[in-house]
């Protein structure tokens, strides 16, 4: 009995501290500060998170009542597996599933007046529009929740805003597949940019694509596209802009606070956990290495810090920065993939748009609204806005970098 006791024990003490370890590898997300996370290791996890979870605590569970009612192995060995069980299955479980937790049924949006005791007049904002209902996101207040969307979405459209601090990121999607909704989860990041997840599927979606890992186009050259373009959610155009311009624009429009819960405990946990998130979201901006190494390319054609603006279409993709757009007059025409599109920075309302460009000629002039002398152009919804350039190189490696015309470059053209 006893020798069945002290085996029983070491397979329960190796099943659980080996998957506990894996757990906090792969969505532990400071284990990536020291760590090189494989995104296969990650995606395979968050597929199978609760049966991994359920096997690891099973293990924890076995060797205790071995070392208890079998009498196998020494109490000081239990107790550090123990303690180490703890940290390694709680500290992911608590960083991911509270820490984390979004608020896409649930954001509150204030009126502009409320929000300027929360926002300063240069703070960016992310915004989304739909038939003159806009709604602008502070990058401070909606870093960790991530989503934020609610019941009564964006004039009547189910509109969730997603947004990835490390990749200084945020995208408007319609959480639904080809008429399915989706359970839009935050589990981790990779390559320095968001994971999300299905959780009606369990499927990892990389919120720069858009789409979930299994509906992924096995048969694609170069860049990463789904099967069918249903099965990637919709876009909605979504820019940036600072708050005192959105309030120029937008004198009616709403504003995402991430106000403290009610809960003092909680309350106090997100406090602890916002200085975290800013200290390292502030050092990401600073310095060129990603506080988060997991990058698997690197591309010196800009500083990694840059910030632009691009677009992938039919599968040529290509991004702006805004002192480019503004050394050109303001104002810039491009196509790229067949689409015609018009690149402008607005002064007055401190930001940068694309366009659609349908009038079949280049465009002279254009407003933060897009109306032209040929008539009001719509954003291009595929627009990544703002974003790091080492994100948008590492997700589309063959980008040009500000594009002139239907392929010229300004390296080219210069």
């Amino acid at each position: 009995m006893e020798v069945l006791g002290i085996l029983v024990f070491y397979l329960g003490l190796i099943t659980s501290l080996g998957i506990g370890i894996i757990y906090f590898r792969d969505l532990g997300d400071v284990s990536q500060m020291v760590l090189k996370v494989k995104r296969a290791n990650m995606v395979r996890f968050i597929r199978n998170e609760g049966r991994f979870v359920a096997a690891g605590l099973s293990g924890a569970a076995v060797m205790t009542i071995a070392h208890f009612a079998l009498g196998g192995g020494p109490f000081w060995l239990w107790l550090i597996a123990s303690v180490l069980c703890a940290v390694l299955y709680g500290f992911p479980a608590v960083w991911v599933h509270v820490g984390l937790r979004n608020q896409k049924n649930s954001a509150k949006y204030y009126s502009i007046a409320d929000a300027q005791e929360w926002v300063s007049p240069s703070s960016p904002v992310v915004v989304i529009e739909n038939n003159g209902v806009a709604r602008a996101h502070p990058d401070a207040q909606i870093m960790r929740p991530h989503l934020a969307g609610n019941d009564e979405g964006l004039a009547g459209e189910n509109v969730v805003m997603t947004y990835c601090a490390m990749a200084n990121l945020g995208i408007g999607y319609t959480p639904e597949v080809e008429g399915q909704p989706l359970d839009l989860k935050v589990l981790a990041q990779h390559g320095n940019n968001l994971i999300l997840r299905d959780n009606t599927t369990g499927e990892p979606i990389q919120q720069i694509y858009g789409f979930r890992e299994r509906d992924v186009d096995p048969s694609a050259d170069g860049p990463v596209c789904p099967a069918r373009p249903g099965l990637r959610m919709k876009s909605w155009p979504t820019f940036r802009m600072t708050f005192r311009g959105f309030q120029k624009a937008y004198p009616s429009g709403t504003v995402f606070i991430n106000k403290p819960p009610s809960n003092p405990l909680l309350a106090l946990f997100d406090m602890v956990l916002e200085m975290v998130f800013s200290s390292e979201i502030a050092k990401q901006h600073r310095i060129a290495k990603p506080v988060m190494d997991n990058m698997t390319r690197h591309d010196d054609r800009l500083h990694n810090k840059t910030y632009v603006w691009g677009v992938d279409i039919n599968g040529d993709a290509a991004c702006w920065t805004d002192d480019f757009v503004v050394e050109n007059g303001n104002l810039v025409n491009a196509t790229v993939g067949g689409q015609d599109l018009v690149i402008a920075w607005d002064p007055k309302f401190e930001s940068l748009g694309v366009w659609i460009n349908g009038t079949g000629s280049p465009i002279d002039e254009i407003d933060f609204f897009g109306n032209t002398a040929k008539g009001q152009l719509k954003r291009a919804s595929m627009l990544k806005p703002g974003m790091f350039w080492h994100v948008w190189a590492e997700y589309y490696p063959h980008t040009d970098i500000n594009r002139i015309g239907k392929n010229e470059t300004a390296e080219a053209a210069a």
